[in-house]
């Protein structure tokens, strides 16, 4: 049988995997891949430091399980500040960085076996969110219609230093992979037309897709929502492979368009019944054990048929939530079973 970090790459570049892709493998199994960035480019993941290079102050939640999000009543840039830009976000300086001693510690630390999981290179959050992470949503938006020249200076400069990095740094992870990451979209309609898209951030990722796509990396971008429009775009871009691809796109038509030119992640979302909690003798007419694991046949039923699908599903856990864990090993039981077998 193919490692997960074989199957995951024949699925990646086209190919109908010898058995469905799954994101979340079984606790203590070797996961088929591994995002990995930069030392130092993500210091608001410091609990101590909770700022990104730009001076965003995050703020880490018990609801998402202690994931950052940008702080809502303080932001880098004002909107009348917008054509004085420079004064109010400093770009980082990493020329002087050794990149090699913090990259081998970084990957040291992980403790993970190359031959069995697929490292995949990650650099920033997305230049969109950055953007609105920077100024704040409305002030973001204002400013992409009001202030189209400074924006794109901003963003220059901001694309430059990325793309610097990752120069520096790519030979020295030899990644199989790189991945693209912008959340542009809400689930029931994206933030931003498809033309604006192209015009301010496709630029800047498609520098970093050009650094992969002449080494001939596979490719893919993470962006949650209703995304569908995008696609296009991410096929000109040399991309071929897509998360979170969520259900409130028309997947079954997307697949139906691209075949396995565009390989989706995702397919399953926990909603309604799903969020119920779990059937016990005091609560009887709860979510049964049955029940979730259909939710994940039914996904891979409907999409991995041919190929250019991997399954990802699972819930965000609460920090305290003793019951959402236990979901979650009945969604990884069920994909590493199902998907096994699937293709046979």
């Amino acid at each position: 049988m193919l490692s997960a970090k074989e199957n995951l790459l024949m699925c990646l570049r086209g190919e109908q995997p010898e058995y469905v892709p799954v994101g979340a493998m079984q606790d203590g199994d070797p996961p088929p891949s591994m995002m990995v960035a930069p030392p130092l480019l993500h210091p608001e993941r410091d609990p101590e430091v909770r700022r990104n290079l730009f001076g965003v102050r995050f703020v880490h939640t018990d609801s998402t399980g202690g994931a950052g999000m940008p702080a809502n009543d303080e932001f880098v840039l004002p909107l009348d500040g917008i054509k004085n830009w420079g004064d109010y976000v400093k770009i980082p300086d990493f020329s002087d960085v050794v990149w090699e001693p913090l990259i081998a510690e970084q990957l040291k630390n992980m403790n993970y076996n190359r031959a069995d999981t697929a490292l995949v290179m990650d650099i920033h959050m997305g230049y969109f969110q950055l953007l609105m992470s920077i100024m704040g949503f409305e002030a973001g938006m204002i400013a992409l219609y009001e202030y189209p020249d400074e924006v794109k200076e901003l963003l220059d400069a901001i694309s430059e230093f990325y793309i610097g990095v990752a120069k520096r740094t790519i030979d020295i992870y030899d990644p199989e992979a790189l991945t693209l990451c912008d959340d542009t979209a809400a689930w029931y309609a994206p933030f931003i037309s498809p033309d604006t898209f192209r015009e301010f951030f496709m630029p800047h990722h498609d520098k970093y897709a050009k650094i992969g796509r002449d080494r001939g990396l596979l490719i893919q971008i993470h962006c949650c929502g209703k995304t569908e429009d995008f696609i296009p775009l991410y096929l000109e871009m040399g991309i071929h492979g897509w998360s979170a691809a969520q259900t409130c796109n028309d997947l079954l038509a997307v697949k139906a368009k691209y075949g396995n030119d565009m390989v989706f992640m995702g397919g399953w979302d926990g909603r309604e019944r799903l969020l119920d909690p779990m059937a016990s003798p005091e609560n009887p007419g709860g979510l049964t054990e049955e029940e979730l694991r259909q939710s994940v046949r039914d996904a891979m039923d409907k999409y991995a048929p041919g190929g250019g699908y991997t399954f990802g599903g699972g819930f965000m856990v609460a920090v305290g939530d003793e019951e959402t864990p236990k979901k979650n090993v009945i969604i990884r039981d069920e994909a590493r079973k199902y998907s096994l077998g699937f293709y046979k």
